[in-house]
């Protein structure tokens, strides 16, 4: 508490960023992971993705190193929309005293995340696409052939107009609303259950970290079948009015992974989200305190 809104959104923005430029790589893998395999039976397709590290080598002999980085700027652009405009809601939420109520701090981050989500969501979009671009050989789910970010948006824009730079919203929202609950919540509690039983001085960094840390767990659990279900209506190839060629909306999408891939399908990628979730969390919520102390 003690800063303003307006400055929460700047604060927000720029910790998210710094978290993203560390975090990114995973977010490549974890877009190749959950993508692999789409609509198919386990153990019926190839997988030029097992596992974490071993997706991490995949994406660096196909792509480079560079590789590892892929949608970058379009991560940058999506972190610094989306939590910036989250944290600004929810500050705005402790001024107004609606987190000091019974579950106000899981109501004001869901709809934090969930506002921040619609804001972000072209961005996210076209992370999407730009971070499953590969080589043929190793390339899962749709090639969308984007050149780079500014002709990402040119040619969805063109396509479809403003209302294709929105799809797969649908997804982001509830992604994003039970991440930022479970997040903005958990932290604020381990936080303070970490302090208040004294393994950690109050307002100390290590605090914040072991916060950072129990969220990220949180967060990954509850945010995964979403995170791939939004993956999924981002990335599918769309008829010329816009339409999914692979899934009508969020719930036809959570009945055909489950039928066809089964329900470990909307697990798909776990170990990467943790990996990419843990790390970012503990950063972008480390960051954010630590902007606003100072």
């Amino acid at each position: 508490g003690g800063v303003p809104p307006a400055v929460d959104l700047v604060l927000g923005a720029a910790a998210g960023c710094l978290a993203c430029v560390l975090t990114n790589p995973l977010e490549v893998v974890k877009t190749r992971l959950q993508l692999q395999g789409e609509l198919q039976p386990p153990g019926t397709y190839p997988r030029p993705y097992r596992g974490v590290l071993r997706a991490v080598g995949a994406v660096c002999r196909a792509d480079g190193l560079r590789g590892l980085q892929k949608g970058l700027a379009a991560g940058l652009l999506y972190q610094g929309l989306m939590n910036g405009v989250r944290f600004y809601c929810y500050s705005l939420a402790e001024d107004a005293g609606w987190t000091c109520y019974p579950g106000g701090t899981v109501a004001a981050g869901a709809v934090a995340g969930a506002v921040g989500a619609v804001v972000g969501s072209p961005a996210y979009l076209v992370k999407t696409h730009l971070q499953a671009q590969t080589l043929s050989a190793v390339a899962v789910g749709h090639q969308h052939n984007h050149e780079n970010i500014s002709a990402a948006f040119k040619t969805i824009y063109k396509q479809h107009g403003v209302a294709g730079l929105w799809r797969g919203v649908s997804g982001a929202v509830p992604r994003v609303a039970v991440g930022s609950a479970a997040q903005l919540a958990t932290f604020t509690s381990a936080k303070d259950w970490v302090c208040e039983y004294q393994w950690f001085r109050e307002g100390s960094w290590a605090a914040v970290l072991a916060g950072g840390m129990v969220s990220g767990v949180a967060v990954a659990v509850t945010m995964t079948p979403f995170d791939v279900i939004s993956t999924r209506l981002y990335n599918q190839p769309v008829e010329a009015d816009g339409t999914g060629k692979l899934y009508r909306g969020f719930l036809d999408c959570i009945l055909q992974i489950s039928s066809k891939e089964g329900l470990l399908g909307l697990y798909k990628g776990i170990g990467a989200v943790y990996l990419r979730l843990g790390p970012h969390t503990v950063l972008s919520l480390f960051f954010w305190d630590e902007l606003r102390k100072m």
